[in-house]
């Protein structure tokens, strides 16, 4: 743990004080008033709580070094950036480190932010842009809500200390806003071959079969569902040549003790189709802040014909909006099946942020040279080809 830096504030307030936290024990003490902070900042989402990212760090973090900035006043927490130094890299044209957010990459982190408590967003990030100034090679926030996100007015702070930064669109995230709507008048909403398409296999399987569509509610359920959707998904995914989803133990392990956290609070959502006693579909998902977080399904591929991965989402839409909850997010992904369910979508962004010395100048050309060559990859291989060879690249680099 760095000393703490102390930065004057107005005559009104007590000092604030800024400490960079380098070692895992001291983060895994944060724990609970990390936890108040998120519920208490306007970045409150699963992504940024201590049990996403903790779990995070002690799973995926592969060669990076723990970099979480805190900013108190009174020993009172008022900011945190949750960020990890990224060792420099050949195979990304990265020449120096940069700090990013903690959840980048493989686990599929949304909405990342910095932390910021309501209120103290002036004074906490101007402090976060002085301490982070003089001590950064460089910043890449990605996965950031574009137009919404304390990381750009970071950035534009940043400006001020002789930085200059750049912002891209990445992804989207199409939702539903499920406030005021029944099952039926949802299904109203939707396209009139969608809605068809959907209540026809939903009542084919009533007739057939006995349905059940249960949720995980115990730590033996849990294990054997999220068991049950590892084996659906590379099920189905192994003949078109595998998916990164669940590829590697370390994964693997990531999956299972932030599922297992999350059903502690309350906030898993891991649901099994049943037809005839048979576990023939899974989904994964988290209700946190009154959204419902779509993360990952899988089904049986001889079921495929019944729709039974179609029949699965419906469920689980229906069962939030049963539940009260006002939103459906299916994350980051333009798959066309997303956007037959969800009329609405959310743009994340990448901002990289460079200080103004040779190192940053070199650090700016270098990453572009970089994102030049990604978009190159992608208009001669594809998409899918290009990310798996840049995920490739990455687990050398």
């Amino acid at each position: 743990m760095s000393t703490p830096a102390v930065v004057t504030p107005s005559r009104r307030h007590a000092p604030l004080v800024v400490e960079r936290i380098a070692d895992a024990p001291t983060f895994a003490g944060l724990r609970d008033e990390w936890n108040e902070l998120v519920s208490s900042s306007g970045a409150d989402t699963l992504f940024l709580t201590w049990e996403w990212l903790h779990s995070w760090w002690r799973h995926l973090a592969d060669a990076r070094r723990l970099a979480l900035v805190t900013v108190r006043r009174d020993g009172r927490l008022l900011a945190l950036a949750p960020l990890a130094v990224r060792p420099p890299s050949l195979s990304r044209l990265q020449p120096i480190p940069a700090l990013e957010f903690l959840g980048t990459g493989t686990a599929g982190s949304d909405y990342l932010d910095v932390i910021v408590r309501r209120g103290e967003e002036g004074e906490a990030v101007a402090a976060l842009a002085e301490h982070l100034a003089v001590r950064t090679p460089m910043l890449e926030l990605s996965h950031v809500h574009s137009g919404a996100s304390v990381a750009a007015d970071l950035a534009a702070r940043l400006g001020g200390h002789g930085w200059t930064s750049a912002t891209s669109t990445v992804n989207v995230c199409p939702f539903i806003p499920l406030s005021g709507h029944t099952w039926a008048s949802y299904l109203d909403s939707l396209g009139s071959a969608h809605r068809y398409n959907v209540q026809r296999r939903i009542r084919n399987l009533d007739k057939q079969f006995d349905v059940r569509f249960e949720r995980a509610h115990t730590e033996d359920e849990r294990r054997a569902a999220l068991a049950l959707l590892v084996e659906l998904h590379n099920r189905r995914w192994d003949p078109r040549g595998g998916s990164e989803s669940f590829a590697t133990p370390a994964l693997l392990a990531f999956y299972d003790e932030v599922s297992r956290l999350a059903l502690a609070r309350g906030w898993l959502r891991l649901y099994v189709l049943r037809l005839d006693g048979r576990a023939v579909a899974a989904l994964h998902g988290y209700a946190y802040g009154g959204a419902f977080l779509f993360y990952q399904a899988g089904f049986d591929p001889d079921f495929a014909k019944q729709s039974v991965g179609l029949v699965t989402m419906g469920l689980a839409i229906k069962s939030a909006i049963e539940e009260g909850l006002n939103e459906y997010d299916l994350l980051h992904g333009d798959e066309s099946y997303k956007f037959q369910w969800a009329p609405k979508s959310r743009e994340l962004a990448r901002i990289q942020a460079f200080p103004g010395s040779l190192g940053g100048r070199l650090g700016r050309r270098a990453m572009g040279a970089s994102r030049a060559l990604r978009q190159r990859a992608r208009g001669l291989l594809g998409n899918r080809v290009a990310d798996r060879l840049t995920a490739a690249l990455r687990s050398g680099g």
